[in-house]
């Protein structure tokens, strides 16, 4: 399983944080999300079909975009 921690600038309230861990958790392979309006900051687990390229290419999508890859695990 891998595992990131980014920076998501556009969070903003509580239905920006649902929405990412909505549309994060519904693409296949991805474990958990947990997203947090107060540091901005959202931590992924996946395995694959999901990888690294998909999240960041439907957190573009849904106008979420991170920003500062914080962690590596």
């Amino acid at each position: 399983m891998t595992k990131k921690t980014f920076t998501v600038p556009n969070i903003s309230c509580g239905h920006c944080t649902h929405a990412i861990e909505t549309e994060l958790g519904e693409l296949a392979g991805v474990q958990s999300v947990k997203a947090e309006q107060e540091t901005k900051q959202v931590t992924v687990a996946w395995d694959d079909p999901a990888s690294w390229e998909k999240i960041q290419a439907l957190l573009q999508e849904i106008n979420y975009p991170p920003e500062g890859l914080i962690q590596i695990s």
